[in-house]
């Protein structure tokens, strides 16, 4: 059965495969299988971990090579021409300019390392906060820009282009304080905490807007650094700042902004990084309009993902879907504990065997 959609042609010389995966993840949105569970053969944050360049280009310093347009073009262009996109794997070019860029539309510097950005707080005193004040003129604002317009003259054909990591809310005011020193202002100030969460808040559909309009025009789909795409308007809200909250707190602080963020789209995959996140999950749970949870587990002794399926099911069981990591000598004992229903894997494995593991995830039922 094919699940029925608005949708339009998407046309990629190296994925073929393009409308029978976006059953798959229509599906999978919904908690249900075509004919296997969703497969991305790419662990989270993978596009991180690789450092090879391009010869001919130099930079002063790094945030130079961050903002280079081409580089970063070129860079992904490079790597796309060595690369076969097998199952839900989609070529996604997504402007970066690091996580916390949301901040620097208000005029926070960042400060470039090799893989992320770190916001430089700005606000020092409560007086600040009435001043703060988005500028669509602000250089990052459109450096984003200039790379979304950059890659969509380039794409056709050959890859989506999608948009930036936005971190709205509370995320947005630690980084305007200092994640340390906002922790203490929740405890002394929680008054004008809420103010500056709702200052950091306020701006968030006008950017996501701005950004789709762009992109739907050229015919794109919704997607970002998950590389999962949508029709509609798929958003990935998060909240890293919650694993220091209490259950109180976050009723206060976050769910206010994380329902506003969510009401308006078509797809939510809420990003639970790690278990202080976790804490929270049953609030996020209760939410209608997340889709999915995506689970990162940590390192060290947050792996192996076998002591977190408890966890899997009780998302399961409250009827949302789950983005898991998975290496290929966990697959087999995960297929024996957890039903597929609502599951989509990343893989991180060798070209070599990934036919291997599409064939056994068929199998699952």
């Amino acid at each position: 059965m094919k699940t029925k959609y608005q949708r339009w042609t998407v046309e990629l010389e190296n994925k073929p495969d393009f409308d029978i995966c976006m059953d798959r993840i229509y599906a999978w949105y919904n908690q249900e299988i075509i004919d296997r569970v969703p497969i991305r053969f790419s662990a989270h944050n993978a596009e991180f971990s690789d450092s090879t360049g391009l010869a001919g280009y130099s930079w002063n310093n790094l945030k130079e090579r961050w903002w280079d347009t081409e580089y970063q073009i070129e860079l992904f262009e490079s790597k796309l021409s060595h690369s076969i996109f097998n199952a839900e794997t989609f070529p996604v070019f997504w402007p970066n300019l690091g996580p916390e860029v949301f901040t620097a539309f208000y005029g926070v510097e960042l400060e470039y390392k090799e893989v992320t950005a770190y916001a430089i707080p700005s606000i020092k005193s409560w007086e600040q906060v009435d001043d703060i004040q988005i500028d669509y003129n602000n250089p990052y604002f459109r450096k984003l820009e200039e790379m979304t317009h950059e890659a969509l003259k380039r794409c056709k054909g050959k890859y989506m282009v999608g948009y930036t990591d936005i971190h709205a809310g509370i995320d947005c005011a630690a980084a305007f304080r200092d994640p340390q020193q906002l922790c203490l202002d929740i405890l002394l100030e929680p008054e004008q905490v809420k103010k500056l969460v709702h200052i950091s808040s306020r701006d968030f559909h006008a950017v996501y807007n701005h950004f789709d309009s762009i992109l739907k025009a050229h015919n794109q789909p919704s997607v970002t650094w998950m590389g999962i795409p949508s029709f509609g308007k798929m958003h990935i809200p998060g909240c890293d700042f919650a694993s220091m909250l209490s259950p109180e707190d976050f009723d206060t602080f976050v769910m206010p902004t994380i329902k506003n963020e969510i009401a308006s789209m078509t797809h939510n995959v809420f990003h639970v990084d790690g278990k202080g996140v976790a804490r929270h999950l049953d609030k996020l749970l209760e939410l209608p309009e997340i889709n999915a949870i995506q689970w990162v587990q940590g390192m060290g002794t947050d792996t192996p993902i076998m002591q977190w399926v408890p966890l899997i099911k009780r998302v399961q069981a409250a009827g949302k879907s789950l983005v898991i990591d998975l290496k290929v000598s966990e697959l087999d004992s995960f297929m024996h504990e957890v039903n597929p229903k609502g599951i989509f894997l990343c893989i991180d494995t060798d070209l070599d065997t990934q036919n291997d593991i599409i064939k056994k995830v068929q199998k699952w039922k």
